[in-house]
């Protein structure tokens, strides 16, 4: 195949590949009933006027499963990490007692855990439209290549690779849809 054409399909793996690693990072945040120090990714704290992600201001471990602890560097952190927490709304209630700030995950009901995979579902699909605009795309640029002199059979093989492409990329996020659904759904 032509230079143009490998040009081609990398961008639309490249862009596949970012969705996969969005979404990774999106289903992470979604609480599953065990203590995950990456929910707290986003948050961010009003560090001396400027908004600081949480982890840069305070250190943020496993007690157990169901407990993190979050010790700001600077006890003048703790009340701003705390408004922060509550300020992000994640179904926790922060638990400051003057020295860290605990976060207990309550058990999750059936009702929040059908509610927790609703929003998963709709993460993958997102996911999934991204893979299929990235295709589109790459599509694109090969009927474009065609007009500037690639031979329909090179378009037509790049054009069969990008579905391949694709193909793997949807079952890549059918793959952690599943196993995040099971981590919910688990009791």
């Amino acid at each position: 195949m032509t230079e143009e054409v490998n040009i081609c399909l990398d961008e639309a793996k490249d862009q596949m590949e970012r969705s996969i690693t969005h979404l990774q990072q999106e289903m992470a945040r979604v609480r599953a009933g065990k203590a995950n120090p990456a929910m707290l990714d986003g948050i961010m704290v009003d560090y001396y006027g400027n908004d600081t992600p949480i982890k840069q201001v305070a250190n943020v471990n496993n007690l157990d499963v169901k407990t993190l602890v979050i010790t700001p560097w600077e006890k003048s952190m703790l009340e701003p990490v705390e408004r922060a927490i509550i300020a992000a709304n994640i179904g926790v209630t922060p638990q400051n007692d003057g020295n860290v700030i605990r976060l207990i995950m309550p058990p999750l009901t059936e009702e929040r855990r059908k509610e927790l995979v609703k929003k998963v579902k709709e993460l993958a699909e997102s996911s999934k439209i991204s893979v299929r605009n990235a295709r589109k795309e790459a599509n694109d640029m090969m009927k474009s290549l065609t007009k500037d002199g690639l031979s329909e059979d090179l378009a037509r093989k790049g054009e069969d690779k990008v579905q391949d492409l694709t193909n793997a990329y949807i079952e890549k996020v059918d793959k952690y849809l599943h196993a995040k659904e099971e981590e919910i759904m688990t009791v």
